[in-house]
């Protein structure tokens, strides 16, 4: 075991070895990304072959080119939730995107392509959470301008094709106003986590304002059921799959705690 009292600072640091992946930046080594390291890091089980196979037989569809293609690489309880597809248990699918530009590109339509696919085979609801408040945050955005870009980026994402009779879009700032529920089970979420835990989970400073210390939660509540009650009711059992970049498994982290 390694003394954590050494001094380790002249000890060169293999470039190789340097990896890093969180919400705000991306560094790797000269080999690129090392996926495997991502998977052991952020706790979640790589997509395999027995998984796939199990999806195209629930589904009777071809598993999306994402998953075929390892665009997709991991998962989290994804066995849960075909689980509950085959006892015919009901399920949700929960998504979203923090509008910090007037139009998203290729990129940032990744995850919306591969969300549009689940909901069409599993035939579920959506709901995709615009995090206008998140933006205000962390960028150079007024309030207005973050709430403005929110509205223009839901145009793109309801041009990829959703359900409309099954899915919600959401503005934070719209919809913490006007529902209840939402801001009681943020509330109920901060109670639970700590402030060291949501620094150690985020990598957040004692820098940082109370607003993103505070934001986790409003992030993680869509994933309750019973915080849409037009939908669900009252009832807080439905399951909810997140379709995601693998640092915003993060956010698992934070429900974990709870």
């Amino acid at each position: 075991m390694a003394d954590s009292s050494a001094d380790t600072s002249a000890v060169p640091r293999n470039v190789d070895d340097v990896q890093e992946v969180t919400p705000w930046e991306v560094h790797a080594g000269e080999k690129g990304i090392d996926y495997q390291r991502l998977i052991e890091k952020f706790g979640s089980q790589r997509i395999d072959p027995s998984l796939l196979e199990r999806i195209e037989r629930l589904t009777k569809q071809t598993p999306h080119r994402f998953l075929r293609r390892g665009i997709f690489f991991s998962h989290r309880d994804m066995q849960q939730v075909l689980d509950n597809y085959e006892t015919n248990k009901p399920f949700y699918l929960y998504t979203g995107r923090g509008p910090s530009s007037e139009a998203m590109h290729l990129g940032h339509l990744v995850p919306f392509i591969f969300t549009k696919h689940l909901q069409d085979v599993f035939d579920v609801p959506l709901v995709i959470q615009m995090t206008d408040d998140e933006k205000f945050l962390w960028k150079d955005l007024t309030l207005e301008e973050a709430h403005r870009l929110a509205y223009e980026n839901a145009k793109d994402i309801i041009a990829c094709g959703f359900d409309i009779n099954k899915t919600f879009i959401f503005s934070d700032l719209d919809y913490m106003a006007q529902e209840p529920q939402f801001y009681r089970n943020v509330l109920r979420v901060r109670k639970c986590v700590t402030f060291n835990q949501v620094k150690g989970i985020f990598g957040l400073t004692d820098s940082d304002s109370t607003g993103k210390i505070a934001f986790p939660a409003v992030q993680a509540v869509p994933s309750f059921s019973n915080t849409f009650p037009q939908i669900f009711g009252d009832r807080a059992d439905v399951f909810c799959l997140i379709p995601c970049a693998i640092d915003q498994v993060r956010l698992d982290q934070l429900l974990a705690l709870l």
